[in-house]
């Protein structure tokens, strides 16, 4: 009971996903708010037990192990556990407005939500090579169908594309697990790192391989070049609901399991200069390409695909930023973590905008946005406060995220990252404020008034607070992503 306990949060998920499918199998059939109620219930008792688990945390060891040591629950663990339900419940919110869309499928559509939800979480709290395998698949499988889900031409073939590249990327991964249990006897990522402390110089080499294998299949679930080619069809083609996930839980997915692998496993100082170098150029390529190819969009959800490669790009500036002697991991893993607080609430309240505009107007053509402030004053407040915090200006989350990423490169004395990073800052304003200049000083195509529904109005409203709240009192939440960050300290 006690190792149940350690994972309780996850099997809220997966229950909740399951009583969703029963729920809709009963007669009579329960309608779509109801399941779409259930899953939010089980996001709800999911935090709650977190909560628990964090109270007990508080008054204990800050780190239990559970499974013979394949689960480990520690402070990074329980950050985790609160934000990927955070993320599924807000979505939630956010699909009611597309409930018709999704014919008699709704109740498919919420448990492989919830499904996801739990792979998630149960990646973060991985601590063996064969349970980050089977969370990744759990997630990743659900997500592929997910992606093709409106069964038209252009959904169907964002599902086929993210599955094959996706099985490619799994399948160079493994080849990189094989090669650490190989080297170490093990799949413990405990005694991975213990055998890396007492390598010869061949053996390092080994390890740098499986680390650039391993790379390989987080760099896709980060979508970062050169992994990142799926994003921007599969942005475009997916339900909205789905790309608004995608953009936050996946994305954290891959930067969870990346700082445990590497960081907490692979950071030994014989060979973590190597792949954080590997992470730099990565990171320089990924904000310069998703910049440039976002320039040439006219589709907004596609624009927000090239975009969030290079939103990765700014992630992989902390984890490349491997600081000097003391708290190095620390400062730039927490600089990664306090990043994906704040790109979560921005992005997901511009999705839900783009969301509640798109589907009162039917396109998603950044040319039909023209005007929006005069038929939508409130939509179009919140898109342009979101797209200002991905810019990275204040005083919005967005701006001390940037700040906290390119100050960990700076201690790093990763200089030419950071100027990098401030040119395609700029980059990156052109475009998300020349969607800020069409809808504010652009004539509408048409008058007529564009309302969102109140689960729209209310996701919106929390997320716009969320990005307003950290952008002016970040400390909050730096002391959150910097306490669960200490397990990395060395």
């Amino acid at each position: 009971m006690e190792n149940l306990d350690r994972i309780g949060p996850v099997l809220v998920m997966f229950l909740a996903a399951g009583l969703v499918l029963v729920l809709d199998l009963l007669p009579p059939r329960s309608n779509k708010r109801v399941l779409a109620e259930v899953g939010l219930v089980g996001v709800v008792l999911s935090a709650l037990w977190t909560a628990a688990l964090l109270i007990r945390e508080t008054g204990g060891s800050p780190t239990d192990l559970a499974f013979a040591g394949t689960v480990i629950v520690d402070n990074f663990t329980l950050f985790f556990y609160f934000l990927f339900p955070a993320i599924t419940g807000f979505v939630i919110l956010g699909s009611l407005d597309y409930l018709d869309q999704m014919a008699d499928r709704a109740a498919e559509y919420f448990a492989l939500l919830l499904a996801i939800t739990g792979g998630a979480m149960l990646l973060a709290a991985s601590n063996d090579l064969i349970l980050i395998f089977i969370a990744l698949e759990l997630q990743s499988v659900s997500q592929y169908v997910l992606a093709g889900f409106l069964r038209d031409s252009r959904s169907s073939e964002a599902g086929l594309k993210y599955l094959l590249l996706g099985a490619t990327s799994v399948a160079v991964m493994l080849y990189g697990m094989a090669l650490l249990y190989g080297l170490s006897g093990s799949t413990a990522l405990p005694d991975i790192a213990a055998a890396l402390r007492t390598a010869s110089d061949g053996q390092k080499a080994a390890y740098l391989a499986a680390a650039g294998a391993l790379a390989v299949g987080f760099g896709f679930k980060m979508a970062i070049v050169p992994f990142q080619m799926w994003a921007p069809d599969v942005y475009q083609g997916a339900p909205t609901p789905v790309t608004a996930y995608l953009s936050v839980g996946s994305k954290a997915a891959g930067f969870a399991i990346t700082l445990r692998m590497f960081y907490g496993t692979l950071g030994a100082d014989s060979i973590a200069g190597d792949w954080a170098n590997m992470f730099a150029l990565m990171a320089a390529l990924s904000m310069t390409a998703g910049n440039v190819l976002a320039l040439q969009q006219s589709n907004i959800k596609r624009l927000f695909g090239y975009s969030s490669i290079a939103q990765a790009g700014n992630f992989l500036v902390g984890v490349a930023a491997i600081a000097s002697a003391g708290g190095r991991f620390t400062v730039s893993s927490s600089a990664v973590l306090f990043f994906i607080l704040a790109y979560t609430f921005t992005n997901l309240g511009a999705f839900f905008a783009i969301l509640a505009i798109s589907n009162r107007i039917r396109s998603d053509r950044i040319a039909d946005y023209a005007g929006m402030w005069k038929r939508a004053p409130l939509l179009a407040l919140v898109l342009a406060f979101c797209l200002v915090s991905l810019t990275g200006l204040p005083p919005t989350a967005g701006f001390w995220a940037k700040l906290y990423v390119f100050n960990a490169a700076l201690r790093a004395d990763m200089v030419w990252l950071v100027v990098i990073g401030v040119i395609n800052t700029l980059v990156s304003a052109y475009y998300y404020l020349g969607i800020v200049r069409s809808m504010f000083f652009t004539d509408p195509r048409v008058e007529s008034p564009v309302q969102p529904t109140v689960s729209l109005s209310l996701s919106m409203a929390v997320a716009t607070l969320g990005v307003l709240a950290i952008g002016l009192l970040p400390g909050p939440l730096l002391n959150v992503a910097e306490r669960a960050a200490t397990v990395f300290a060395r």
